[in-house]
């Protein structure tokens, strides 16, 4: 009798981590602001699309094939991948070269890059390894030129803290990020999917937690300080998909399931949640299936599976489950659905697959409370088919529908029996995605298989928390050694020098801001921005701007001409050049040198009219605007001053810094009334 475990999956929020065995680390990956890894090339980002980049970059198209790693075995989602019968084109962006195109080796590390892998490290209170061995890690999606990826371990047993407590971190590596998708197409041979190698080779570092996390809120509170660390170095990249978090997510009940595609930290529970729900409802469809069957049921917890007993359920399951597959197009050909139509009549087939014993439990499509789809076997089936490269499935729970008549849907039953799945596809693609219908199907009666899965992404948002099957879990053997970049050792006395000079953490940038003049809300704008060591440097530095005047100006026009900003704001703060000459004067000017700033700006103000009017011009315009608007003033008092100011300024002419009108209509209004 199979042990009943606690929980209702149609309430994943409701569910008590603790008493399901719950455990779950993060992947981090963070690009740096430094260039790329191991060709010297800029990590530029182009915002090209597939129709700008087609006929202007040149392009290369590849296949890839699985090697045996250096055990001498093939990575089982490697082998998995080259199944998939899919090639790749790649379109060469201005930051990729030879080493890019897998056509020149790879150059050893980005000193940069080392450096803040290792400043990251030492803030973890990681322990550095002593030399940095660039490996060699089997990539399956094609996503780079050479078929792997080149990754370097670099610190082991950090830690990080977290409202709810520590965080231990495994590993830090540098490694280098993929080739960014542009497009996938169907065709007659296969899939092609289409990437730009802008973004391959940017260097990311992947900081690995151990599986310290304690709930699924405590995982995002963890990412977050995770993220917050590693912004506190200002040497990351910022920006959509600059951060990446990875969730590594089981409950007793299950097994472990990397999460991939999570933007959002606020989705991040309900994610996790969503997860533990399925796992759970796999186990007991797994027992239920085991009782149908006649077989032991599976354990409460994975550490109790009996291999033997596990094999002689496989073997029990393959009986009852052949892999049989018939075709049916002949039963669908006056089909109503379009779908089905047009694809027969370019040639595709119609397959059909039966799983005997499996009527009901693939389910129907049912939502929770909160809009996401409840786990259904039939749903992880079609993401298995999904992985071949079609669209989808149709299976007999859910027939009659979507243009399948009850007369059709007998009709296959009449050839497959009363459970059956049917794939719409190309013969060669349609064989493959049953067969991984078949494999999925199989392993119902057992535990949930170890596989990365994807958040299911609508319009770049998460659609609903729940994921989808995206392949095997890689195992060991994808990881070999890089033999074109030489071991290098960490010097001791880098070591040394970087833990005596790493950057101030978030803590204490609020505690060194809170010693200026500044209100709370600058303060954690200049923190959030990453502003706040420019303004540091402001109020220190050569110019010696003022607090409240130096933080507004890099609020509002940022850092991309620090120097020319910092002389406009000593300047207008000085009484040089009016505040409405600051901006076009920071955006003309073509050097970064202080002394020649200051010299060509006043020269400018004085030609385009940037001079501040002196106090007596200000005070007669003011009283000339006062006069003719009496009736005005007499009616708004002291409201009269806002409104009245774009009237004094364009009496002017825009010569005059505002503080000193608003200044001037304050005291002659008070006088008037």
């Amino acid at each position: 009798m199979a042990e009943d475990i606690p929980g209702d999956v149609s309430d994943a929020n409701g569910l008590d981590p603790t008493a399901l065995g719950f455990m779950c680390g993060l992947e981090v990956h963070q690009q740096l602001a430094t260039g790329k890894l191991h060709s010297r090339q800029p990590s530029t980002l182009y915002e090209d699309g597939i129709e700008d980049i087609e006929g202007r970059w040149p392009s290369a198209h590849r296949r890839l094939r699985a090697a045996r790693g250096e055990g001498g075995r093939i990575d089982i989602a490697a082998r998995f991948e080259q199944r998939r019968n899919r090639s790749f084109v790649y379109y060469q962006s201005p930051n990729a070269g030879l080493i890019e195109m897998d056509e020149a080796p790879p150059l050893g590390h980005d000193a940069d890059a080392v450096e803040v892998a290792l400043t990251m490290s030492a803030m973890m209170d990681a322990k550095p390894v002593g030399a940095l061995q660039a490996m060699r890690k089997t990539v399956v999606d094609g996503s780079n030129t050479s078929g792997f990826q080149r990754t370097t371990l670099i610190a082991t047993h950090g830690s990080i803290q977290t409202p709810t407590g520590p965080v231990g971190v495994d590993v830090i590596c540098l490694e280098e990020d993929s080739a960014r998708k542009l497009d996938t197409r169907s065709t007659p041979d296969g899939e092609q999917v289409v990437y730009t190698l802008d973004r391959l080779g940017v260097p990311l570092v992947e900081v690995a937690t151990a599986p310290d996390v304690q709930t699924p809120e405590h995982a995002k509170e963890t990412a977050l300080a995770l993220g917050t660390l590693l912004r506190d170095t200002r040497r990351v990249r910022r920006g959509l998909g600059s951060i990446r978090q990875d969730l590594n997510v089981s409950i007793g009940a299950g097994d472990r399931v990397e999460i991939k595609g999570c933007q959002d930290l606020d989705w991040i529970p309900r994610i996790i949640r969503l997860e533990m729900a399925r796992q759970l409802h796999f186990h007991r469809l797994a027992n239920e299936l085991r009782a149908e069957l006649g077989v032991e049921s599976l354990p409460s917890h994975r550490d109790l599976d009996d291999e033997e007993i596990e094999a002689s359920v496989a073997e029990a399951v393959s009986k009852q489950l052949p892999f049989e597959l018939q075709d049916v197009s002949t039963a669908l050909a006056a089909c109503e659905s379009k779908m089905v139509v047009e694809s027969l009549s370019s040639g595709a087939v119609v397959l059909g697959l039966s799983l005997p014993g499996l009527a009901g439990k693939l389910g129907t499509k049912n939502l929770d409370e909160e809009g996401a789809q409840l786990p259904r076997l039939g749903r992880e089936l079609a993401s298995a088919a999904k992985l071949a490269g079609v669209k989808g499935i149709f299976h007999s729970d859910e027939l009659p529908a979507y243009g399948i008549t009850a007369a059709e849907t007998a009709a296959c039953a009449a050839i497959l029996g009363d459970c059956f799945v049917l794939c719409v596809a190309p013969q060669w693609q349609a064989e493959l995605a049953l067969e991984g219908v078949h494999s999925r199907a199989k392993l119902a009666y057992h535990r949930i298989p170890q596989e990365v899965r994807n958040v299911v992404i609508r319009k770049g948002a998460p659609e609903d928390g729940t994921t989808t099957a995206m392949r095997p879990l890689p195992g060991g053997a994808r990881m070999y050694p890089e033999t074109d970049i030489p071991t290098t050792p960490i010097a001791a006395e880098s070591w040394s020098s970087i833990k005596a000079n790493l950057p101030p953490t978030r803590d204490e940038r609020f505690s060194r801001l809170g010693t200026t003049g500044l209100s709370e809300n600058q303060i954690s704008a200049l923190i959030s921005g990453e502003l706040d060591d420019y303004f540091m440097d402001g109020i220190s530095g050569q110019l010696t701007l003022p607090e409240k005047a130096w933080a507004s100006a890099l609020l509002d026009y940022g850092t991309d001409k620090l120097n020319a900003l910092a002389a406009a704001i000593h300047l207008r703060e000085s009484g040089t050049i009016t505040r409405e000459g600051v901006e076009p004067l920071v955006n003309d000017a073509d050097t970064d040198d202080i002394p020649s700033l200051l010299s060509w700006m006043e020269s400018e103000a004085a030609n385009r009219g940037f001079e501040p009017a002196d106090t007596g011009a200000v005070d007669a315009a003011v009283a000339e605007v006062l006069a003719e608007r009496a009736d005005f003033v007499a009616e708004r008092g002291m409201g009269a001053l806002g409104p009245l100011m774009g009237v004094v300024m364009g009496k002017l002419g825009g010569a005059a810094d505002g503080k000193a009108v608003s200044a001037a209509l304050k005291e002659q209004i008070q006088r008037l009334l």
